[in-house]
């Protein structure tokens, strides 16, 4: 099965995640969302998708993408995933379309890094206060990583 990992990111988390799935995924290849002549969705029996989220919101190039495409990625074996500190499912409903949500074979939460070397004073000062994190902190949950992938390939 020819698997496509699209993933969009701010800080890295989401690519690291991304690559971590290609891994366990013999010839699966990893796409940044955002980059142009993306291969296409006809090539490829699996496609997942995933984004960093903050408050709440993927990244706009990943709903984007997901909204443009969703006619045609709901006909594919499907997995979606979301990257940050604040796990809630209502995240998937909010950010992607319907169809693709009921479609998904697959769908992962699977935590997040934090890097205050990469973040902006004011993003040091919300992570402080609500994730209670100030340093180097790789919260990506590889179990969850793999129960995900197993799911995508039966």
């Amino acid at each position: 099965m020819k698997t496509l990992i699209l993933y969009a990111s701010k800080y890295g988390a989401a690519k690291e995640i991304a690559q971590r799935i290609a891994k366990k995924i013999e010839g699966a290849l990893v796409c940044d969302i955002k980059q142009k002549n993306l291969p296409a969705l006809s090539d490829f029996d699996c496609v997942i998708i995933g984004s960093s989220v903050y408050a709440g919101s993927l990244r706009s190039e990943a709903k984007a993408y997901a909204a443009t495409y969703a006619g045609e990625l709901s006909k594919k074996n499907l997995g979606l995933f979301i990257s940050g500190f604040t796990e809630d499912d209502s995240y998937f409903a909010k950010n992607y379309p319907a169809s693709l949500v009921q479609s998904a074979k697959a769908k992962g939460f699977f935590g997040g890094i934090y890097d205050p070397k990469k973040a902006n004073w004011f993003e040091r000062f919300i992570v402080k206060i609500v994730a209670k994190e100030s340093e180097y902190t790789d919260r990506i949950d590889n179990s969850k990583i793999e129960a995900f992938v197993e799911a995508l390939m039966k």
